[in-house]
């Protein structure tokens, strides 16, 4: 017996509109990854540039700390709940 590949994201397109942002798919987790490490990398060098290169003293270049701390992890905490209800709910019209 073939195993199905079952791609949850790619299953009924168009259907809900939140499907699309907020199914987590191999590709999502993997090109939010990317960004957390971008915004954690941008956020020290324009630190440094700022501080080291052009000597003004500032707090801190808080956007990209940001986006790497706050934003992509409430992202993808809201996006795995979704994932996981939409699973449940798919499994119980299964039983139904």
């Amino acid at each position: 017996m073939k195993k199905r590949k079952i791609n949850i994201a790619k299953k009924n397109p168009g259907k809900n509109k939140l499907d699309k942002f907020f199914l987590l798919s191999w590709k999502k987790i993997f090109f939010g990854l990317i960004v957390w490490v971008s915004a954690v990398v941008l956020h020290n060098l324009i630190y440094t540039f700022i501080t080291g290169v052009l000597k003004i003293e500032i707090a801190d270049e808080p956007f990209f700390f940001v986006i790497a701390v706050i934003v992509i992890p409430i992202y993808f905490l809201i996006a795995i709940v979704y994932t996981i209800m939409y699973i449940l709910k798919k499994i119980q019209k299964k039983r139904d």
